[in-house]
């Protein structure tokens, strides 16, 4: 007897740019493999040429790929507008039958459709640090997030900590349920290299801590710069790998000022910048390293967090909420304003003797994650 399955669409119109968006929609199609069969939905991905590439990459038995040109989205709205219909998704929906679609961007318009429409937002970063932001990027994000409140009925966040944003900062209908999604990071596709082989690709010793964020200024590298910086002054090496897109802006102000810490403190030999490497050799960087250091001064859910926690390794964070939220007491937390704070941690900290067990076993994690993704949907 052939099993009648959910059909949940998923929306892959990111810009590859942004990793971050690029993975959570990697992983949250690749998780759904740790559901009992019976459980799987199929999964239909509407994507864009740019990412072409990725979604080829995706192992998922009910898995179907349909290239996408998504509309504009002044052009979108729009239509939208005047024909009472979200264009993005309306004829998607219809034509393939879904009884879901994820996760949902722009809402201009109240859907009519029995399919269930799940919005999802990242993080509320531009209510903390609007000087980060351009003021059209602002006006941007409070018209997306308005109109989604005010027409969607499913809203997906990834943290409890996000959540509470929501209510503070928005004044939030009743008739839209919030949902937590605790992302996880799924690890396959290592590349078949040793401890020794990875760190002599990327020419690093033995003993290393490593920060993979991309280089903006709310991930806050330069607390671990001046951390170091003060360290060198004291007569102890740490060494610190950097991994992250660096910016389009060959003179970026951000990386100039980390680049004056380095060459006032003499820390070449002390941090190795290796940019943007393959995700395969940043995991296993993460997998052999002593410590991750997640420097942040804001975060949704840190990637690089969950995946220090699918390899068992120590987490060295910021004390933000959404840290906490996801470390618990297993990771050590520092000020993220406060250098001496961290250089203290630093420097005693290749001599703590971690569990081999930190966290809960891989299997059991990814499988809970999978049945609380999936209970958004259902």
């Amino acid at each position: 007897m052939k099993l009648d399955r959910f059909k949940l669409g998923i929306l892959f119109n990111f810009d590859p740019i942004w990793m971050g968006g690029l993975i959570y929609i990697l992983n949250s199609i690749k998780i759904l493999n740790f559901l009992e069969d019976q459980d799987k939905p199929i999964v239909v991905v509407f994507f864009d040429k740019r990412v072409e590439e990725y979604v080829n990459q995706i192992d998922y038995p009910y898995l179907e790929k349909v290239p996408n040109i998504y509309p504009s989205i002044y052009k979108g709205y729009l239509s939208s507008l005047l024909n009472n219909k979200n264009v993005f998704v309306h004829d998607l929906i219809e034509s393939h039958r879904l009884n879901a679609i994820f996760p949902m961007h722009d809402y201009p318009v109240k859907s009519k459709l029995d399919a269930k429409l799940v919005s999802w937002y990242a993080d509320l970063q531009h209510k903390y640090y609007p000087n980060f932001f351009t003021k059209k990027r602002l006006l941007e994000r409070n018209i997306r997030i308005n109109l989604i409140l005010k027409n969607s009925k499913q809203l997906v966040v990834s943290s409890q900590a996000v959540k509470d944003d929501f209510l503070n900062f928005y004044k939030v209908p009743k008739s839209i349920k919030i949902h937590i999604y605790h992302f996880v990071s799924i690890i396959d596709n290592l590349p078949m290299l040793n401890s020794d082989e990875i760190q002599s690709k990327y020419n690093l010793p033995e003993k290393y801590f490593i920060v993979s964020n991309q280089f903006q200024k709310h991930k806050n590298h330069i607390v671990v710069f001046k951390a170091l910086a003060e360290l060198q002054k004291k007569g102890v090496p740490i060494h610190v790998a950097i991994t992250g897109r660096f910016p389009s802006d060959p003179n970026s102000l951000y990386m100039k000022e980390l680049h004056d810490i380095v060459n006032l403190n003499k820390l070449k030999n002390s941090i190795s910048f290796l940019g943007l490497i393959p995700r395969g050799d940043q995991l296993l960087l993460i997998k052999n390293a002593v410590a991750v250091i997640q420097p942040s001064l804001f975060e949704g859910w840190s990637t690089v967090i969950e995946d220090a926690k699918s390899f068992q390794v120590p987490v060295i964070a910021s004390k933000l909420d959404v840290n906490v939220e996801q470390l618990g007491e297993k990771g050590t937390y520092f000020d993220p304003h406060n250098h001496h704070d961290l250089a203290s941690i630093l420097e005693n900290y290749p001599l703590i003797d971690q569990p081999k067990t930190l966290y809960e076993p891989y299997e059991n994690r990814m499988k809970n994650a999978a049945y609380e993704f999936l209970a958004v949907f259902k």
